[in-house]
C-alpha cells in the first residue's frame, strides 16, 4: 500500500499563486507516476498533470504553461506549482501515485486539498 498526503491548498486571488505538495510512503516504487487529478463541484475528476519516474510530464491543455510539475524522488514527494490562477481551477486537486509492479499496475489517490480562487 501507498499512502499520499497532501498539503498546500487554500484560498486565492485570481492570478495568484499556490504550491501543492504530495508526499508518498509505504509501498513505494522504482517504475511509478506521480501526479494531481481535480475534481469541481458537478464535474469529474480530471487529470491536471503528472511526472513519470522517467522524468516525462504531461499536462491537461487547460493549465499547461500556468502550472509546473516537479518531483524528489529522495523524498518520495511531488509538487505542483500553480501560477496565474484562474476562477475555473477552484476545485478539490487529488495527489496521484501509480505503482508498477511487473505486469501490474495499482492506483493510489490522496484525501484532497481543496483550491479555490475568488476575490
Amino acid at each position: 500500500q501507498v499512502q499520499l498526503v497532501a498539503s498546500g491548498g487554500g484560498l486565492v486571488q485570481p492570478g495568484g499563486s499556490l504550491r501543492l505538495s504530495c508526499e508518498a510512503s509505504g509501498g513505494i516504487v522504482s517504475i511509478n507516476v506521480m501526479g494531481w487529478y481535480r475534481q469541481a463541484p458537478g464535474k469529474q475528476r480530471e487529470l491536471v498533470a503528472t511526472l513519470n519516474s522517467g522524468g516525462t510530464t504531461n499536462y491537461a491543455d487547460s493549465v499547461r504553461g500556468r502550472f509546473t510539475i516537479s518531483r524528489d524522488n529522495a523524498k518520495n514527494t511531488v509538487y505542483l506549482q500553480m501560477n496565474s490562477l484562474k476562477p475555473e481551477d477552484t476545485a478539490v486537486y487529488y495527489c496521484y501515485y501509480r505503482a508498477f509492479r511487473g505486469p501490474s499496475r495499482v492506483d493510489y489517490w490522496g484525501q484532497g486539498t481543496q483550491v479555490t480562487v475568488s476575490s
